[in-house]
């Protein structure tokens, strides 16, 4: 994202336009990719109400969210795209909060990944999990990067 200084987020998190909502998807490769037809657009706000979940010291993927959201509304996936942006709203919306934290650095990329696109980039998250008593890794050489070490172990079920 880019200008962040100068958005709304929390405007933004709390716009449902016109979801959730089924969409029935025809594309056979993503039918194939995805294991359905039936993919659901989830709102901010429900990625919100999952990450507040989230205790201290645990974790959680946005696939695993996603996975959720598609079960518990009938659907057989989660449009990653719209996943994948909903949750960086809610990570800059708690940020320019002084109040009511989500903590969005709990919620990791599928494997294990920091999300570089969070606030202040990887070094915060990689900070507040770090005084939450997750081990973070690096991994490559030229493009590095950050993973929580032994992820799984620390995921919650929802």
């Amino acid at each position: 994202m880019t200008n962040e200084n100068k958005k709304d987020f929390n405007k933004m998190m709390n716009n449902n336009k016109d979801m959730p909502k089924i969409q029935i998807v025809k594309d056979e490769k993503t039918i194939k990719k995805y294991g359905g037809t039936k993919m659901f657009f989830a709102p901010p706000i429900y990625y919100e109400r999952l990450m507040k979940k989230v205790p201290k010291g645990k974790l959680i993927t946005a696939n695993m969210m996603r996975d959720y959201l598609a079960r518990e509304n009938g659907a057989d996936f989660t449009d990653p795209m719209t996943a994948g942006i909903f949750v960086n709203i809610v990570a800059w919306a708690s940020f320019q909060r002084k109040t009511d934290i989500t903590p969005y650095w709990r919620t990791l990329k599928s494997n294990g990944e920091l999300n570089k696109k969070y606030p202040e980039g990887i070094e915060l998250q990689k900070r507040l999990l770090e005084e939450e008593g997750h081990t973070i890794i690096s991994k490559g050489t030229k493009n590095i990067k950050y993973y929580v070490k032994d992820f799984e172990n620390s995921l919650i079920k929802l």
